[in-house]
């Protein structure tokens, strides 16, 4: 199911507790744009675009949403990712490509 949903990026390091660096989004090691890694709900990892686009442009196998995990407190402590299924979304939603789609090396070297 992992890699049909294109989930096999490896998850980001945990941040240095002691660290006061920056912390900036990896880039792609094929295109090398920016992309968002995120924890699926089936304990998977995987990249995604750095941008919400409509859901009309984007196809349906690389649809994706951001959701909160409800936790204890009313403050949101974590996101993961979730394929977006079943009830199709209307056209003019947001949802949040997978990188794959959007990365050029992966459309196919001539």
């Amino acid at each position: 199911m992992a890699e049909a949903d294109g989930a096999t990026a490896a998850p980001r390091p945990d941040p240095d507790p002691d660290g006061v660096a920056w912390i900036e989004p990896p880039l792609c090691t094929k295109c090398g744009v920016l992309v968002r890694i995120y924890p699926t709900n089936y304990d998977r990892w995987v990249s995604l675009a750095m941008v919400e686009l409509p859901a009309k442009d984007v196809p349906e196998a690389f649809r994706w949403r951001l959701a909160r995990v409800p936790g204890r407190s009313p403050i949101p402590t974590d996101i993961v990712a979730v394929r977006v299924r079943g009830i199709d979304p209307l056209p003019s939603e947001p949802v949040v490509p997978a990188h794959r789609m959007m990365c050029i090396p992966e459309w196919g070297e001539p």
